[in-house]
């Protein structure tokens, strides 16, 4: 790939990693009034990460097994559903006060760490995933197997856990 494309792909990769957290963190300040809570979205963001999870699986399936097409069209699945899911976060955390965690001992313990790494490492996930979706679409593959290597289990991990913090919260929603 031509250095001015590189340059190009690394400043929107620098730029989308940086605004995505940002404009999460601002709209979690923000609460829409007048408009019907959106409380029907969890078990469907959650369903959507255990989708993904399982996509991810696949797709590193199809990669140990040559098959590239699938395992293209599996990872832009994978990418969809991630940009789904955010949407819907994003939509119910607008219309809906957060949910305390009412668990205690090591239990909160628990949900806490895995929450708190699973937020962070959400974070995280962003700019690996559109270095790894660059380098594939660039066909560098040999650097893609290098990125994918580390974000495949850090985004796996992501969507597990978001689905283990769902079932783990889903008692103490209004």
């Amino acid at each position: 790939m031509e250095k001015t494309n590189q340059l190009r792909y690394k400043n929107l990769i620098i730029a989308v990693s940086i605004i995505i957290p940002l404009v999460v963190a601002l709209l979690f300040r923000i609460r829409l009034e007048g408009v019907q809570p959106f409380t029907f979205l969890p078990p469907i963001y959650a369903a959507i990460n255990g989708y993904t999870a399982i996509i991810l699986l696949a797709a590193l399936w199809a990669i140990k097994n040559r098959k590239i097409t699938l395992h293209e069209q599996l990872m832009k699945t994978a990418i969809g559903l991630s940009l789904s899911f955010l949407v819907m976060y994003v939509a119910y955390h607008l219309t809906s006060d957060p949910t305390p965690f009412g668990g205690e001992g090591w239990v909160r313990t628990f949900y806490y760490f895995i929450l708190i790494s699973h937020i962070l490492l959400s974070v995280a996930i962003i700019p690996l995933v559109l270095i790894s979706y660059v380098r594939a679409i660039s066909q560098q593959f040999t650097s893609h197997r290098k990125i994918a290597r580390i974000t495949f289990p850090i985004w796996l991990y992501i969507t597990i856990t978001g689905v283990i913090i769902y079932l783990m919260i889903s008692p103490y929603y209004a």
